[in-house]
């Protein structure tokens, strides 16, 4: 099956996202004008360049995105943006170099820029009053018993902490050590005070509940003995199949920059 034009033309691309981000025809970034410029043309000026006639500065529809100042085609820009957007389980730039049939490093170069504009700047608090908020935290990595460093037990284990609001089906996650004062700092950042915490039975969450409007538990136990659904209808299977996505058939989630923290809705 042919893939659509948008993903190997780069004139079809350009128009693609004219079309997304100019509904209202071409809008200047440099004066906010909209529907007053000239699409330049000739040998030497590049495609797409429009020049803004009240403040005659040029631009173009990369201007302020990701795609801004790159050597790389449009077109292998939006396809890529395509496939990590629509990937359920996530995606590994291995993976994107294979399908994009581009160097790694080129892959690697893409993955991040696409990532840090999904990166929400000034995140407002999640949930609210008598919003559920469920968290967890989960390990990974160092699985392998065959493989030299392996040793056992969760320290030895990346730490993932997650947060999703199941009312909007945003998640918010973060790698960090999965301490008490960690997932407190993290906790109180980005949930409202007012929300109700779901949890499991998990210490680390005890004291710090106690801030919230309410904190209800979900008794997992083990081998098939414990329960899924408190009593009050409370539980943590958005944020458990959260952390199982991220982590399943996926060699580098995004949650694995640990200096930032992602939302996905």
């Amino acid at each position: 099956m042919a893939l659509p034009k948008i993903y190997t033309d780069e004139t079809a691309a350009r128009t693609h996202l004219e079309g997304l981000l100019w509904p209202d025809g071409p809008t200047c970034p440099h004066c906010g004008t909209v529907n007053e410029a000239t699409l330049l043309k000739g040998k030497s000026t590049r495609p797409g360049v429009y020049k803004c006639r009240p403040c005659q500065k040029p631009f173009s529809v990369t201007v302020g995105t990701v795609f801004e100042r790159s050597k790389i085609a449009l077109h292998m820009w939006v396809y890529a943006t395509d496939l990590i957007t629509g990937a359920k389980n996530g995606m590994s730039a291995h993976e994107l170099h294979r399908m994009l049939k581009v160097t790694y490093k080129t892959a690697w170069f893409m993955m991040h820029r696409i990532r840090k504009a999904m990166e929400e700047t000034n995140p407002e608090p999640m949930g609210g009053e008598g919003q559920p908020v469920q968290a967890d935290e989960t390990y990974y990595g160092n699985t392998s018993k065959r493989s030299k460093s392996y040793k056992r037990g969760m320290r030895y284990k990346h730490g993932v902490v997650a947060l999703v609001d199941p009312s909007t089906g945003k998640a918010r996650a973060k790698a960090m050590r999965a301490t008490g004062e960690n997932i407190q700092d993290f906790l109180f950042t980005n949930v409202h005070r007012s929300s109700e915490l779901h949890t499991d039975v998990a210490h680390l969450y005890f004291q710090m509940g106690q801030e919230f409007a309410a904190h209800k538990t979900v008794a997992h136990g083990s081998h098939g003995t414990g329960e899924f659904v408190g009593k009050d209808g409370q539980h943590t299977n958005n944020v458990e199949n959260f952390s199982s996505n991220s982590n399943a058939g996926c060699a580098a989630p995004t949650f694995t920059v640990k200096s930032s923290t992602y939302t996905v809705t």
